[in-house]
């Protein structure tokens, strides 16, 4: 028997609007930043002479400091974090993460306006299927998925997955650093960093609700929830330095894609696998998520392939000048 309205509101929780909506301008302000930060990164990359390697160098961050846009873009992004945890709160993390897609189309559009580059036929499909892909994502997580209790060994599981994934990303960069890897890799790397730290501080948010509702009861799992604190900065200082070297080499919008498919992905994933927030999800829900996120995902990478922009290998600062 298919759920019905009343069990679907039940399953979100009688703040889901609210978190919802807080999600929606969490992604508009991300789509805003986002093309802000583009332009400032854009326009120190194109001024310093950093070749042989990527990554972005100490002096060009200093750098992203003296450039209004970026400094704007970052302000736009600290709001939408702040939005986007404060929704968290109000609603299931695999309702409220995937509705960050809103700003691949929102970037796609204001981006192709601004560096006068119009997206082709491929791109468009690959941003439907992007939006599509995250949009199964969010309808069957409104129908099978409901927020628990964090326990000791849900926040365990968490740290040990985010300890393997830094290393792995760390030794990867170090590696292929002057190689000059393919722009995707930065674009992947802070969509995958950037899912854990929405998911540790869904915990941490959890917890701390935990510890509230035993009226300030401590137990050994707060000493965990201190180390996916932890986690939490470490994630989002490395997410970040991917986010701005994938300016320095990738579109807005790709960016945007990275952060907006890949890393609801990856949290609805720690979320129903570690967090229990499908249990009892019947099985075709199951392969319906895996087809939309490898939809999702293909998308992504269809739009690294053959975005205008990427091809043209014209970067923002060329077409907003020395002003930016």
């Amino acid at each position: 028997m298919q759920p019905d309205l009343t069990e679907i509101a039940d399953n979100l929780g009688g703040n889901a609007p609210i978190g919802i909506a807080l999600a929606v301008i969490a992604a508009v302000l991300l789509a805003l930043g986002t093309q802000f930060q583009h332009g400032g990164v854009a326009l120190v990359n194109k001024r310093s002479r950093h070749e042989g390697k990527t990554g972005l160098s100490l002096g060009q961050l200093r750098s992203l400091l003296a450039r209004p846009s970026w400094v704007i873009g970052t302000v736009f992004l600290g709001l939408a974090v702040v939005l986007q945890l404060t929704s968290l709160t109000l609603a299931p993390i695999t309702v409220v993460q995937p509705l960050g897609a809103i700003a691949l189309v929102i970037t796609a559009i204001v981006n192709s306006r601004i560096s006068g580059i119009p997206l082709d036929r491929i791109s468009i499909r690959s941003i439907i299927i992007c939006i599509g892909g995250v949009g199964v994502f969010v309808t069957i997580a409104a129908l099978v998925t409901k927020k628990h209790p964090i326990t000791a060994t849900q926040l365990s599981i968490v740290l040990i997955i985010l300890t393997v994934v830094l290393a792995v990303f760390i030794t990867l960069f170090v590696l292929i650093r002057r190689r000059a890897p393919r722009p995707i890799f930065y674009v992947i790397a802070a969509g995958v960093l950037f899912g854990f730290v929405v998911t540790l501080a869904n915990v941490v948010i959890g917890r701390v609700q935990t510890i509230l509702q035993k009226e300030f009861e401590f137990s050994s799992a707060d000493i965990l929830t201190l180390l996916c604190l932890v986690g939490l900065i470490l994630a989002a200082l490395l997410g970040t330095y991917f986010v701005q070297t994938a300016h320095s080499s990738n579109p807005p919008d790709l960016v945007v894609a990275g952060l907006t498919v890949i890393d609801p992905i990856v949290a609805v994933a720690i979320g129903i696998i570690v967090l229990g927030e499908a249990a009892g999800a019947p099985l075709w829900a199951v392969f319906a998520f895996i087809a939309a996120g490898g939809c999702a995902v293909w998308g992504v990478t269809s739009l690294s392939r053959h975005h205008p922009q990427a091809l043209a290998n014209t970067p923002l600062a060329d077409v907003v000048g020395d002003g930016t």
